[in-house]
């Protein structure tokens, strides 16, 4: 976008609302790799598709249009750009509360078979106890679940 604006003379962007939008995006850009500096000071830098998402998110839209962008041709990445990057402690944390949260429901399930299990028992002493008082009755058995 910087490139397309640029007067070839003068060098400078004569556009006052894309030199706005172009200073705002290099600033989010700087800002964005100087949080995912290591400790080491090694520069990272981001990925194209990750640029095109600060210029879309920063570039104001008028008539469904990116001012000074035109339309975006597809919202969707290609399947070649790589996973965003998720720091491993939160995929970490995220997998310890799945963990939990199993561990929860299996419980759950457990307590609930056992209920199960007392019920079908209780069901068939009933049963037994009415063959003992109705032995000449013909008293329908229910199927255990």
């Amino acid at each position: 976008m910087k490139r397309a604006y640029t007067n070839k003379k003068t060098g400078q962007i004569d556009d006052g609302l894309v030199r706005v939008v172009v200073t705002l995006v290099q600033t989010q850009v700087q800002d964005e790799v100087s949080q995912l500096q290591t400790e080491d000071d090694a520069s990272t830098n981001l990925s194209r598709f990750r640029i095109n998402e600060i210029v879309e998110s920063s570039v104001p839209k008028k008539k469904g249009r990116l001012v000074g962008l035109g339309r975006r041709t597809r919202s969707v990445p290609p399947s070649s750009a790589p996973p965003p990057f998720v720091d491993p402690e939160v995929l970490t944390a995220q997998l310890k509360d799945k963990d939990d949260r199993i561990s929860l429901l299996e419980t759950q399930m457990a307590a609930q078979q056992a209920g199960y299990e007392a019920q079908r028992r209780l069901n068939h002493q009933m049963m037994e106890m009415m063959h003992m008082m109705y032995p000449n009755e013909v008293l329908s058995d229910v199927p255990d679940p």
